[in-house]
C-alpha cells in the first residue's frame, strides 16, 4: 500500500494518495475538518469520487474504515444499532437459551462499529440527502457527544476514538441548517483538463497522447451541450475510454470532422438516456449543416 503523509508524523495529514488525484483545496478541506474534528460534508457532481475519497482518506492514514450507505429507507437509528425482536420472539418458541439474553438481539450499526473501533476509524456517511429530511437532525446529539444509550439494555455506548467523519450529497435535497452548521463543507468542483489527464494517466499509464487528447475534447464538448439531463461523469470518462482501448478504436474515429458518425463510438459509456442522444445527434447535424453552408 502506497500512502502519502507529510513528515509530521505526530498528525498525519491527508495529501492524496497513488490511485487518488485530490486537489489542492480538496486537501485543505479533509485536514481542516480533522483539525476541526467536525463532520466534513462533500458534495460535487456523481461520479467526482465522493465516496472514493472516504477509502483513500482511510488508506491513506492506515485506518479501519466503516461505510453507511444510505437509502431512501434508511432511518438513523439503524445507525446507531436495532433490536431484532422478531429473532428473540422465534427463538423464544424453539426454547432456544439465547433468549434470556436481549443483548443477542441487539444488531450493531456502523456509527456503533465505528465508535468500538480500538483506533482512529474513518466513517463514510454516504449520500445523506436520499434519506428523509430529519435524518440528519436525528443524528446530531450522537455526532456532537460521540455517545448513545442503548435502552435495551441499559448502557451508555462511548466512542473510544472520535472518528474521522466523511458525509457525502448528491444535492437531492437540502440537509437541515443544524447539520450544516456542524460540519466543515466542501464542493468538489468538476476537473478541468489538466486535472482530469492526471486522474487518466492514474488508471490508464501510457496511454497515447493522441488518443487522449481527442478523447477528452470528445468528452468535454459532450459536457458542453446545453439540455442534457445527464452531463457524462469522470467515472463515465475512465469506462468509455476503457472501452475505446478494448476495441482498439483509433483517435481518428473520435475527431469531430470525422463525417463517418454523428456521435462518439461506445457513445453508451457517455450518454446515458435517449434524448440526451438524439440532442446531441441533432446538434451536430445543424453544426455540420451550418458549417457546410458557409
Amino acid at each position: 500500500m502506497t500512502s502519502r503523509l507529510d513528515g509530521d508524523m505526530d498528525r498525519q495529514r491527508f495529501l492524496g494518495t497513488d490511485r487518488y488525484i485530490a486537489t489542492d483545496d480538496l486537501t485543505m478541506a479533509v485536514n481542516a475538518a480533522v483539525t476541526l474534528e467536525r463532520p466534513i460534508l462533500i458534495k460535487g457532481e456523481p461520479g467526482t469520487g465522493k465516496t472514493q475519497l472516504a477509502i483513500e482518506v482511510a488508506r491513506s492514514l492506515g485506518k479501519p474504515l466503516f461505510e453507511w450507505h444510505i437509502k431512501s429507507t434508511t432511518k438513523a437509528q439503524q445507525g446507531l444499532y436495532e433490536y431484532d425482536a422478531v429473532a428473540r420472539l422465534r427463538d423464544s418458541q424453539l426454547g432456544d437459551d439465547r433468549v434470556h439474553d436481549i443483548r443477542n438481539y441487539i444488531v450493531r450499526g456502523k456509527i456503533w462499529e465505528a465508535f468500538a473501533a480500538e483506533e482512529q476509524p474513518v466513517l463514510l456517511i454516504d449520500e445523506i440527502d436520499k434519506a428523509d429530511i430529519e435524518f440528519p437532525n436525528d443524528l446530531l446529539q450522537e455526532l456532537d457527544r460521540m455517545e448513545f444509550y442503548v435502552y435495551e439494555t441499559r448502557e451508555l455506548v462511548r466512542a473510544r476514538h472520535r472518528p474521522i467523519i466523511i458525509v457525502t450529497s448528491n444535492n437531492e435535497k437540502e440537509l437541515p441548517d443544524a447539520f450544516l452548521r456542524r460540519c466543515f463543507f466542501h464542493y468538489i468542483q468538476f476537473p478541468d483538463r489538466d486535472t482530469m489527464e492526471r486522474i487518466i494517466d492514474v488508471h490508464y499509464p501510457g496511454l497515447k497522447k493522441q488518443l487522449l487528447r481527442e478523447a477528452l475534447e470528445v468528452f468535454y464538448k459532450v459536457r458542453d451541450v446545453a439540455g442534457l439531463k445527464k452531463k457524462p461523469s469522470t467515472s463515465e470518462l475512465l469506462d468509455w475510454i476503457k472501452l475505446l482501448l478494448a476495441e482498439d478504436i483509433p483517435p481518428e474515429a473520435l475527431r469531430s470532422d470525422n463525417a463517418r458518425s454523428a456521435i462518439p463510438p461506445l457513445y453508451g459509456a457517455l450518454l446515458k438516456n435517449e434524448q440526451d442522444v438524439h440532442l446531441f445527434e441533432r446538434l451536430v447535424f445543424l453544426n455540420r449543416k451550418a458549417g457546410g453552408s458557409s
